[in-house]
């Protein structure tokens, strides 16, 4: 950017730099390190949360030049705050990883890559009119072989006929006892579709009228995870104003890094921010009367175990499903290594973490994987696609719907 000289250690100073309170919280323990997956892959100090804070709170002082070799250690965390969750001193990373990776984009030298993605985020993404648009056409793409040419962690899974919303009469159950909106999300309607179908006929169930405001648009979270907290703010505003609706209980997010994002970003709705699963228990969701004869395996998502703290929610429900078989991964709430985009952006590491999660996977043979986050579904699918797995990733709201019966 002209006027910046990114070897001046005081420019690492602009107006969402993280905070010096909030870099000062860490006090170095090394607790963090073995759930750090980067660490886990490296061993590296420069590769840990309190190596990313370390430098950030030095280039904060002016103790190390701002460089682009220095910043790529930023570049390859994931943003998935388990060290948050096993933090003893309370640490915020996540915003403080957030407001450095918008400094990064601020300082360092432009890149074609990072101008398409800010691009792609700001300019389709953000606008469901377009994002519908650029996905018929991949739809095609997919039909006529040629994303078969894009490298792996550029594949979407294949593409149905975009989700819609139900009509108004169909999105109340029978005896309404509380209103809710839902977040219809960017990639969700596009993608995972039936989880959409699911979540709703599970709200339906809970005694729940579900409302869709028709001017929502892409929370923002992919912006602020890859350093466009500018775009990040431009999305928070249309949402507020699109989730203004009087009467509401709730707004029920059934993607844990958007349900994650909003609870951290998102300060002025006037009404709670809910994942799915953990407003269904907290409502109470009807005892489910057809068997699930399968063998079960609930992966994490870190947006939802680590930066909400659902962890036994959606277990619980899980778990009520008649005859399913549930079986523990060794380690469930480490991350897959899709962290949003992360696997497109930082493709050698998010596989090396990929397979490492295989290997659990596998020797711990489940029939089916849930999870409770679209980045996840595809991470999962891939590595298992890659393995030539016939295990299938469901999200646990599809699941779970099996066990009813569709209502009238």
């Amino acid at each position: 950017m002209p006027g910046l000289d990114i070897r001046d250690p005081t420019t690492f100073q602009g107006p969402d730099a993280p905070a010096d309170d909030d870099l000062s919280t860490c006090v170095h323990c090394g607790l963090c390190l073995n759930y750090c997956p980067t660490f886990r892959m490296t061993g590296l100090e420069s590769e840990s949360p309190r190596g990313r804070l370390y430098l950030m709170s030095s280039w904060q002082r002016g103790d190390l030049p701002f460089t682009p070799e220095l910043a790529r250690h930023i570049d390859l965390c994931l943003g998935c705050r388990t060290c948050e969750a096993v933090c003893p001193s309370g640490v915020p990373y996540g915003r403080i990883i957030e407001g450095g990776r918008a400094e990064l984009e601020r300082l360092r030298p432009p890149s074609a890559k990072r101008w398409l993605l800010r691009r792609a985020l700001r300019d389709v993404l953000a606008h469901p009119g377009r994002l519908r648009v650029t996905a018929t056409l991949a739809r095609a793409t997919q039909r006529l072989g040629l994303d078969r040419a894009l490298p792996p962690a550029f594949r979407l899974p294949p593409l149905q006929a975009p989700w819609r919303r139900p009509r108004a009469r169909a999105s109340a159950g029978p005896a309404a006892q509380r209103r809710v909106a839902f977040l219809e999300g960017c990639v969700m309607p596009l993608v995972y579709g039936r989880a959409h179908d699911a979540s709703i006929k599970l709200l339906r169930l809970a005694g729940c009228e579900v409302v869709f405001p028709a001017d929502q648009r892409c929370c923002g979270a992919l912006n602020a995870h890859n350093g466009d907290l500018e775009g990040a703010r431009h999305l928070r505003a249309v949402n507020q104003a699109a989730f203004g609706v009087d009467g509401l209980d709730a707004i029920v997010v059934n993607s844990a890094g958007c349900g994650a994002h909003m609870k951290d970003f998102y300060k002025d709705l006037g009404v709670p921010v809910k994942d799915l699963f953990e407003y269904l228990d907290e409502i109470g969701l009807p005892a489910p009367s057809r068997p699930v004869k399968v063998r079960v395996a609930y992966q994490d998502a870190c947006h939802l175990a680590h930066a909400q703290g659902v962890k036994v929610q959606p277990r619980r429900l899980l778990a009520s499903l008649p005859q399913v078989e549930i079986v523990s991964l060794q380690h469930p709430d480490i991350c897959c290594g899709g962290a949003g985009l992360y696997s497109s952006l930082e493709t050698a590491m998010s596989d090396r973490i990929l397979a490492e999660k295989m290997d659990d996977v596998l020797e711990t043979g489940p029939a089916i994987v849930v999870v409770a986050n679209p980045g996840c579904q595809m991470q999962l699918e891939r590595g298992l696609a890659a393995r030539r797995s016939k295990i299938r990733v469901l999200h646990l709201a599809e699941l779970l719907a099996q066990g009813y019966p569709d209502p009238d």
